[in-house]
């Protein structure tokens, strides 16, 4: 065996050990938000009242989006001001940089902006564990920020409040779809604040989250881990192998 297909079998393996888990730790966390606030399972021994969505536990209530967190839109730096961008500056988002990697967890797109086009422009910056929702071209990509981090106007972003990160992240899943039917627009579709802010949520009871995010914690940080070698890992490999295909490289075994 040539050292350049050992070390292809080495890192295929690695990556193929590591895909299969996140998405069997996905398939666990999704089955966790619904059964609690879905199916409401833990809960079914407890009164349940009528509400407009539905029978929900007793001490949750109605309310809106906007209860949970804050809704915050994104902003977009000049174009034409080529000093409002860098590669090493703030971290900055676009739907454009979603449609490129599917991934849970995101730290920055493929272009920073400079603290002068933060400045000039009506970017926010949102701490780690934000919920990064697209809201149009196309609705629905969504992220968990790794760090701090901005995005252009093509976000309606919900930084945790009331609710926590894996709370807002499934939460956020489950209703993207009927949020999309109520968005508008002639040229596209959009997800306006306002539709966002006031989109009706069951609000659970607060304990009841804060448990909901203790008992998922393990899970969404494995998950971090996971994309964090899995990324690396790929970097590696598409950094080495053209080297090592034009003999430039040589691995020994």
């Amino acid at each position: 065996m040539t050292a350049i297909h050992s070390y292809s079998r080495r890192r295929h393996s690695f990556l193929t050990a590591r895909r299969p888990r996140n998405h069997n730790l996905e398939e666990q966390a999704q089955a966790l938000y619904k059964s609690w606030f879905v199916d409401f399972v833990p809960f079914m021994d407890e009164r349940f009242v009528d509400s407009e969505l539905g029978k929900i536990p007793e001490g949750w209530h109605v309310g809106t989006l906007s209860e949970l967190g804050d809704i915050v839109a994104g902003g977009t730096p000049s174009k034409a001001k080529p000093e409002y961008y860098t590669n090493n500056g703030i971290a900055w988002l676009t739907p454009k940089d979603l449609s490129v990697k599917c991934i849970k967890y995101t730290s920055r797109g493929e272009t920073d902006i400079t603290e002068e086009g933060y400045k000039n422009s009506s970017a926010k910056l949102m701490p780690r564990g934000s919920i990064l929702f697209s809201s149009r071209a196309p609705i629905g990509y969504i992220t968990i920020a790794k760090g701090d981090i901005c995005t252009n106007q093509g976000f309606k972003s919900v930084v945790p409040r009331y609710a926590g990160t894996g709370y807002l992240y499934y939460w956020l899943r489950e209703h993207t779809d009927a949020i999309e039917s109520q968005a508008s627009g002639s040229t596209f579709k959009e997800a306006s604040g306002s539709l966002m802010k006031s989109f009706p949520a069951i609000i659970p009871d607060k304990n009841v989250l804060d448990s909901f995010e203790k008992e998922l914690a393990p899970i969404l940080n494995e998950q971090e881990i996971l994309e964090e070698q899995i990324y690396h890992a790929e970097q590696i490999r598409d950094s080495l192998l053209p080297r090592m295909m034009s003999g430039e490289l040589v691995i020994t075994c």
